[in-house]
């Protein structure tokens, strides 16, 4: 009788030792919890193009002016407030959503839109570049951050500067937006992508590069300009013509369809400029000026159908995501 009582003691014991325990798990488990969200930085410190700054993690508002930023944000379903569409491609979730506030065209942006927005973080870059100071002082309480890349015709290393840029500013995005993951898996096929390219080039062949706006082409040089230049450094094109570069102006120095028909090229790249500016009249596609181009049909790259076009979007849409894309082409086309 006393073994069944004491029996029946321990039993009730352990039941009650059993409910006393499971608060203290639970409020254990939910310091945990805030111990780990606490443990997460508020802020992160990045580099830009003008030094350090601390950047809000996860930042709630944010306005982007940086066009080799948007489809990587929209690849990560990033929330925008703000961003420039008359610069943007048309089919960008951000053009299409109303929501999304529209600064305008580089050239003359409504500024206001943005102070409006009251953003923590601003991403600036490239076509905006030249804002950073009167955005800075628009919203001073926001980071405001500068992803620009110097390829100009000034620059020492424009194809270096492109292929750190495009990875630098991916590797920050990720901090920022904590997709870390998804940031060093695109730096890493993008580094594959270039590695593939430069191995099916054959070291010789003869490279010409042009842009097609309005029915015309233009001679894009090499080392200059915003897509073609810096890739004979980067994959140590040999140039079909050698001619220094003016200026910046996207369209390329004055050089006759003539001129570049006479330097015979075994290879033609060709961005076609008004496929991606949605805002253009009277467009014709880049192919149709190629193939109707009475000089250029008895180059090498014509006649054996040696050319490769840029995504059409390129123009407005100069990512990580497009690069990677048009290394892909480039590495696929020359090696056939």
């Amino acid at each position: 009788m006393k073994k069944f009582k004491f029996t029946v003691f321990m039993a009730i014991l352990v039941v009650m030792l059993a409910a006393c325990s499971n608060p203290s798990n639970e409020a254990k488990t939910e310091t945990t919890g805030k111990a780990n969200d606490a443990a997460k930085p508020a802020t992160v410190q990045i580099t830009d193009a003008h030094g350090t700054i601390d950047v809000p993690v996860n930042p709630k508002t944010v306005v982007a002016l940086d066009n080799r930023t948007f489809e990587t944000l929209a690849d990560w379903n990033i929330e925008l407030a703000a961003v420039p569409k008359p610069v943007m491609p048309a089919d960008s979730p951000y053009v299409t959503n109303e929501k999304v506030k529209d600064v305008g065209n580089h050239r003359e942006p409504n500024l206001e839109v943005i102070a409006a927005a009251n953003p923590d973080l601003v991403i600036v870059g490239q076509r905006f570049a030249g804002h950073y100071e009167d955005i800075k002082k628009l919203v001073p309480d926001a980071a405001v951050i500068d992803l620009n890349v110097d390829i100009s015709k000034d620059a020492e290393k424009p194809g270096e500067n492109l292929v750190n840029g495009l990875k630098n500013s991916t590797i920050t995005l990720g901090k920022i937006f904590d997709k870390n993951e998804e940031a060093k898996q695109l730096t890493a096929d993008f580094d594959k992508a270039i590695a593939d390219a430069k191995a099916a080039y054959n070291g010789k062949d003869k490279v010409m590069s042009v842009i097609v706006s309005g029915g015309d082409i233009g001679y894009s040089a090499p080392r200059s300009g915003r897509v073609w230049g810096p890739m004979y450094e980067i994959f140590g094109w040999t140039p079909a013509l050698e001619v220094k570069a003016s200026s910046t102006d996207h369209q390329g120095d004055e050089i006759s369809v003539e001129a570049i028909a006479q330097s015979n090229p075994d290879w033609i790249f060709v961005l076609d400029r008004d496929a991606a500016v949605s805002g253009e009249t009277n467009k014709v596609p880049a192919q149709d000026v190629i193939d109707k181009s009475p000089a250029l049909q008895k180059t090498t790259a014509v006649s054996k159908g040696n050319i490769v076009y840029a995504p059409a979007d390129t123009y407005v849409n100069e990512s990580i995501q497009t690069y990677l894309e048009l290394f892909k082409n480039i590495a696929n086309t020359l090696a056939k």
